[in-house]
């Protein structure tokens, strides 16, 4: 049924055929092949220039006339648009200048300046037009005004006084300069004061420029200028002077590497070596380690150039000093630090300096009371005793060194035998045998331990004294009663002294301790005493009555438990 619209009616009249793609029946290629940079190529030769607009020429004054005024109702409309575009109004200037209109010109700079006069390019470019159409007193008064509404701006002040100085006229740039000066400028413009006056061979003048720079700007690198100034002029003696003003005056703020690193140059150059190792020296021992690295390496390298071996070898140890001491600050309880610090100052041989070196070291206590923080930080001491017995051979301050150690040590918590040993070793190698018998008694009664008592017992044994070894050895075992080895050491004294039977009583009484570090050695030793009595009965009672403690293979088959027969049957 056919729409009542006629829409199919419409769709087959818009239907229409594509036509069929074109085939290529022959695919061989071209004997000339045409690549797409030539067709480029050919197309931009081929090209015809393009029509620019045509110039107009003027030829009356009318058609001048109507050309200036409509630039300048373009300028004043692109002006009116963006007043703060600097551009538009310097072109605006230029144009009026190119027309020949100076008077035209300077009225579009000055409202160029009314808008912004912070513009130094502005002021720059308006003076630079009034030197080229050579209105001198023009641009000297746009100077004036220039330097009086920004007088901080350095370019300004060296324009004018180039001008000036270009016209000759000297002493209006001098004028010029000292009204700069007022205003206190940097270094710069001191300096380029100075240059101007030495460019007309006027030294008394620069000097006293100078003489008012250092007053204005007291600075280091004030005063180096001015010393160079006056080492440039041949007057030695006046830069030797300015250094040592510059010292002298500024004190504290002068103690830096910059100054004393020039000072010793000049000394240098004049030739007076002992004058700048001097001035190395003073600087390194008053500027702070951290600052003095350049120092340090300057003092070396003038050392090895002028000094001798001894010199050289003063720097190096100095410089290795400079190392230690920043290790120290930064981590002052670096003990090993401390150390090779120590040893350094040792083999310089300077007392005075080992001795601060090793009071600086010992103030720096451990920061907990644990043995192992304080193992390192005891043997700081131990070195600065034997450096005063030895080295110094100061026994009083040896003596005072140990006194202060054991002070310091906290014995109620642990303490360090070999402190107290060799405190009482001192005393005796200085032959003051009662001093080292109080030392040891005090280290028995504050902190009591085996190696004191041992070597206690020693010393007293070298020197023949039974009694005093013998109630040594009972307060030892008074204090260590489960210690077999003192047991044994006892009764082995006693039996070198061929008293047996206090031998004998001593092993009695070992071997009826409740607790014993190690009962296998005392059995053993006083079974071993036994045999060398040739009391073989008492020696078979101790088996017997060992085995009543033990069931130890060793001690059933030992020979005085089997009897004689069976000891010496196959």
């Amino acid at each position: 049924m056919a729409d009542p619209l006629g829409t199919s009616l419409h769709h087959k009249t818009v239907e229409k055929k594509l036509p069929r793609p074109t085939q290529v029946k022959n695919k061989t290629p071209a004997p000339v092949q045409i690549t797409a940079e030539q067709i480029v190529r050919e197309a931009k030769e081929r090209q015809e220039d393009e029509m620019g607009p045509r110039l107009g020429r003027i030829t009356d004054a009318e058609e001048l006339a109507e050309y200036r005024l409509k630039k300048r109702k373009e300028f004043e409309d692109t002006i009116r648009r963006v007043r703060w575009n600097q551009g538009a109004w310097v072109k605006y200037a230029k144009w009026e200048e190119s027309q020949g209109d100076l008077s035209r010109s300077c009225s579009v700079w000055e409202r160029t300046l009314d808008v912004d006069y912070h513009n130094v390019s502005v002021w720059l470019k308006y003076v630079d037009m009034e030197m080229r159409h050579r209105r001198v007193n023009h641009a000297r008064n746009l100077w004036d005004r220039a330097v009086q509404l920004l007088p901080r701006v350095d370019q300004l002040w060296y324009k004018y006084i180039h001008m000036e100085e270009m016209l000759g006229n000297v002493p209006g740039a001098r004028a010029i300069f000292e009204r700069w000066m007022q205003w206190e400028p940097d270094h710069n413009g001191w300096l380029a004061y100075v240059k101007m006056e030495l460019r007309y061979n006027e030294t008394q003048r620069a000097r006293a420029i100078f003489e008012k720079y250092i007053e204005c700007h007291p600075t280091v690198k004030a005063w180096v200028r001015y010393a160079k100034f006056e080492a440039k002029g041949g007057n030695r003696t006046l830069a030797r002077r300015c250094y040592e003003r510059a010292v002298e005056e500024l004190g504290v703020d002068g103690e830096t590497e910059e100054l004393f690193i020039k000072f010793a140059e000049f000394e240098e150059h004049c030739k007076e070596m002992e004058r700048a190792r001097t001035i190395f020296k003073y600087a390194l021992d008053h500027i702070p380690k951290s600052q003095a690295a350049e120092l340090y390496r300057r003092f070396v390298t003038f050392e090895k150039q002028h000094g001798d071996r001894e010199g050289i070898e003063d720097v190096i140890v100095s410089k290795r000093r400079f190392q230690y001491e920043e290790e120290v600050k930064t981590n002052p309880l670096n003990y090993d630090s401390w150390f090779d610090f120590a040893r350094l100052e040792e083999t310089h041989g300077d007392h005075e300096k080992v001795r601060e070196v090793y009071e600086r070291a010992i103030a720096n206590m451990p920061p907990a009371t644990e043995k192992r923080y304080w193992q390192r930080y005891i043997y700081l001491w131990i070195n600065y005793a034997l450096f005063e017995e030895l080295e110094a051979e100061d026994p009083a301050r040896t003596r005072e060194v140990y006194r202060e150690c054991l002070k310091q040590i906290p014995h109620k918590k642990f303490s360090f035998s070999k402190v107290w040993l060799m405190a009482a070793q001192f005393e005796i190698r200085q032959k003051q045998l009662p001093s080292a018998r109080k030392i040891l008694g005090l280290a028995i009664g504050t902190a009591p331990k085996g190696k004191i008592f041992k070597t206690y017992i020693e010393i007293e044994l070298q020197l023949g004294n039974i009694d005093r070894c013998r109630t040594l050895y009972e307060k030892y075992l008074d204090w260590a009663p489960a210690n077999c080895q003192a047991w044994v050491k006892f009764a082995e004294l006693e039996q070198s002294l061929a008293e047996l039977d206090r031998a004998r009583g001593i092993f009695e009484l070992a071997i009826q301790q409740p607790v014993l570090d190690m009962p296998e050695v005392l059995w053993k030793a006083y079974i071993d005493f036994e045999i060398a009595c040739g009391e073989r009965e008492l020696t078979r009672q101790l088996y017997e009555r060992l085995l009543e403690r033990t069931r130890h293979v060793k001690v059933g088959h030992a020979p005085a438990v089997r009897g004689p027969a069976r000891a010496h049957s196959p």
